[in-house]
């Protein structure tokens, strides 16, 4: 759930299966055209055309990988509410899944069930910088400007509508099911969507916050959550962000970074299990390249090429070999000297500099792509070297993968 300058730029892959049949991982090289995705798809968040889940690598149907930009995943762990949306090096945006709450961004919305296996349009949005996906909601960035769709029901999009004063539980707010501009907020360098909330970093090195703030992941000192775009006080010159699932992440210019939010697995890094509604320093990490927030753990590739990770462990996610949870940064043997890294749903995903994609932690959805569904704290194959893939994204909240 994630975009950001030094972050990771989410790519998703899609599912084994082709307008043909399967595709094997081996078949990918540098000749193929293929987005690739794989793991689970009871929504059709593989955009194969199907419904059923994929453990190996297989085509995204209507997608060339020289078009795709960034892919993003959102929906909840294995229902059947997820969806996927791409951007596309010419500004447009496509997305596929389901649309219960009108997170496709294409006028409708589906029942709970209803799926769109194949990638279709975005209504109304060109110029796009920038999308992420959150759980039920999509964000992106357009001329400084951010533009969300979806579910609403914590005001994760930003719009203003009032919040329900009565009912137990209060009345849901009403979703869009196309774009609409966030009208307070503008100079717009970096978006990234948690499940329920939404982050902005303003090309002041400000940043703003809206949505869902059970767990303080607003940063704004309170656990109230807001339906316009509130300032995150106290942190300034930021340069990078990211969001988890309820916890968020920054970069400063100085190189520090700035957690906060859930700490419920020491996703925070910083030494204990207390959630965070104001940004505190990661403890024990210094020249970070870039950061990465996975739903309930965080990762940090380091200028030397290691990889620092902390948080939820309890599949081996972290790439150290353990099903330990840390609450301080860990070197991830398993991950150093990936080109790139996405968390994804209690499994994590890497692309080498050979092009080739590793994966590791939870494989009960075919998640990890190397044809079993047998859980991996060591690194499994799911491309080989020379696949011609520059990135990867993990579904954040979901057991999906894309390379690309």
């Amino acid at each position: 759930m994630r975009t950001a300058p030094l972050a990771s730029l989410a790519a998703l892959v899609v599912a084994g299966v082709t307008a043909l049949g399967t595709a094997p991982a081996a078949s990918a090289g540098p000749s193929d055209p293929w987005v690739y995705s794989w793991g689970h798809n009871a929504s059709g968040q593989l955009g194969n055309g199907s419904t059923t889940n994929a453990t190996t690598p297989g085509q995204v149907l209507g997608l060339a990988r020289q078009d795709v930009k960034s892919i993003s995943t959102g929906g909840v762990q294995t229902n059947t509410n997820s969806f996927t949306v791409a951007l596309l090096k010419n500004g447009t945006v496509k997305s596929w899944g389901n649309s219960q709450y009108g997170q496709l961004g294409n006028g409708t919305t589906t029942t709970a069930t209803a799926t769109q296996n194949v990638p279709g349009s975005v209504a109304g949005l060109t110029g796009v910088r920038a999308v992420d996906a959150g759980c039920f909601h999509g964000v992106a960035l357009r001329n400084g400007r951010v533009w969300t769709w979806g579910r609403n029901d914590n005001g994760q999009l930003g719009n203003g509508q009032p919040f329900p004063t009565t009912g137990n539980p209060p009345a849901e707010l009403t979703a869009a099911t196309v774009p609409a501009e966030v009208q307070s907020l503008d100079h717009v360098k970096a978006i990234a969507a948690g499940c329920l909330f939404t982050v902005a970093l303003r090309e002041d090195g400000t940043v703003w916050t809206w949505g869902s703030n059970s767990s303080g992941q607003l940063g704004n000192g309170t656990n109230t959550r807001a339906n316009t775009p509130q300032k995150v006080e106290g942190l300034n010159d930021v340069e990078a962000i990211d969001a988890g699932h309820a916890h968020a992440v920054a970069v400063t210019k100085d190189h520090k970074v700035m957690a906060w939010g859930q700490n419920t697995h020491g996703e925070l890094g910083v030494d204990n299990l207390v959630n965070s509604n104001k940004p505190v320093e990661v403890k024990h990490l210094t020249s970070v390249a870039r950061i990465i927030a996975g739903p309930y753990n965080t990762f940090a590739l380091l200028a030397d090429g290691t990889v620092k990770a902390w948080g939820w462990n309890d599949k081996g996610q972290l790439g150290e070999n353990t099903f330990t949870d840390r609450t301080t940064p860990h070197l991830a043997p398993a991950l150093a000297g990936a080109r790139e890294i996405s968390p994804g749903y209690k499994h994590t995903l890497a692309v080498l500099e050979d092009q080739s994609v590793i994966a590791l932690g939870s494989n009960d959805q075919g998640q990890l792509g190397n044809g079993t569904t047998t859980d991996s704290p060591l690194p499994v194959t799911a491309l080989p070297p020379g696949s011609g893939v520059v990135h990867v994204a993990g579904g954040t909240t979901t057991p999906v993968s894309f390379a690309y």
